[in-house]
């Protein structure tokens, strides 16, 4: 049995200070929306979120590949 491999994507979110920047208002405010499986199921969430804060200019959401940051090089040993 081949066990497809895990690539963890983070899901979060927040009021930005200023919207060239990335420095959030208030750290204790993220909505982290979840851990998902895969790009696809991540992306999905991402733009549920994204779209549901439309009217707040401030607020971004962001997909981080959690896999990359456990396993930089890519080879699958940490």
């Amino acid at each position: 049995m081949s066990k497809e491999k895990q690539l963890l994507h983070l899901v979060f979110g927040g009021e930005l200070e200023n919207v060239e920047e990335c420095n959030f208002r208030d750290l204790s405010e993220l909505d982290i929306v979840g851990v998902f499986p895969d790009y696809s199921s991540a992306e999905k969430a991402w733009r549920s979120k994204a779209q549901s804060t439309v009217d707040n200019a401030h607020m971004r959401y962001f997909i981080v590949h959690m896999h990359r940051l456990l396993d930089p090089d890519g080879d699958g040993k940490f």
